[in-house]
């Protein structure tokens, strides 16, 4: 399955695409102002399953997905490729580098992704939890779930105003879609990847903004490369494109 993508940047500067994974809710779209400030460089950005042009496309999991990448990239010409995910995307990032990709990838950046739940009473708990929620957003009106959502205590630094924006952009999404690809990649279904992270050879590092406690957390106790976004949550990415965009800029050039 080929999945909807946009290019984006200087396609013949002989640089290696950068390739992005939006998160849940999200599209490509949501990278236009850090692609913007990274132009000499050409860029991919992937519209996940049940997203964007995306939307009616469905996967079974992270091994369908990753096949469904790796053919988007080939439909694509890509053959050099660093691969950039946040949250959602940010997960499917690190089980596509440490299971499915091969030495077209020369770097992996992830912002809020996490590695997996190594406990199976952890991984029963976030199944139950999906679940809920993907019923909530089969069952509510879109508006309501995503008031509930962006309540969760990752979003708790964002202000009224943010919150009211970004409930209005993600009011385009079909919530069914959104509800089947919550469970198909759930944080309950993906594999603890952490010692295939470290088994890792190429360059690696995590992206957290200053204010994602979560995050930082769990990057500090795996002893993960983390990069700190001054400014920033859990959406470091939105909410300061420039110095991410720098950050993104001082790993591709210094790896």
């Amino acid at each position: 399955m080929i999945l909807h993508a946009c290019r984006q940047g200087d396609r013949h500067s002989g640089k290696p695409v950068l390739v992005w994974l939006h998160g849940l809710l999200g599209s490509a779209a949501d990278w236009l102002p850090v692609q913007s400030l990274l132009a000499d460089w050409p860029h991919l950005g992937i519209d996940l399953p049940g997203h964007g042009g995306s939307q009616a496309h469905h996967t079974s999991g992270f091994d369908s997905l990753s096949d469904s990448i790796d053919q988007t990239l080939r439909y694509h010409g890509i053959h050099r490729y660093w691969l950039i995910g946040y949250s959602l995307g940010g997960r499917v990032a690190l089980f596509h580098a440490c299971r499915h990709a091969g030495p077209e990838l020369e770097g992996l950046l992830v912002e809020g992704g996490h590695y997996g739940l190594e406990l199976p009473e952890l991984r029963q708990q976030r199944q139950r939890q999906d679940a809920g929620w993907a019923e909530r957003f089969r069952s509510q009106p879109l508006a309501q779930t995503l008031q509930a959502w962006y309540q969760q205590p990752v979003f708790a630094d964002m202000t009224g105003s943010q919150r009211a924006r970004l409930i209005e952009l993600r009011l385009s999404n079909r919530a069914a879609a959104v509800a089947d690809m919550l469970l198909a990649t759930s944080l309950s279904r993906q594999p603890y990847l952490l010692p295939e992270l470290a088994r890792l050879t190429l360059p690696f590092s995590t992206l957290c903004g200053e204010r994602d406690g979560k995050f930082l957390q769990l990057a500090r106790q795996a002893s993960l490369s983390c990069d700190v976004i001054p400014a920033a949550g859990h959406n470091a990415h939105r909410e300061n494109p420039a110095a991410y965009a720098s950050c993104v800029a001082q790993r591709l050039t210094h790896s």
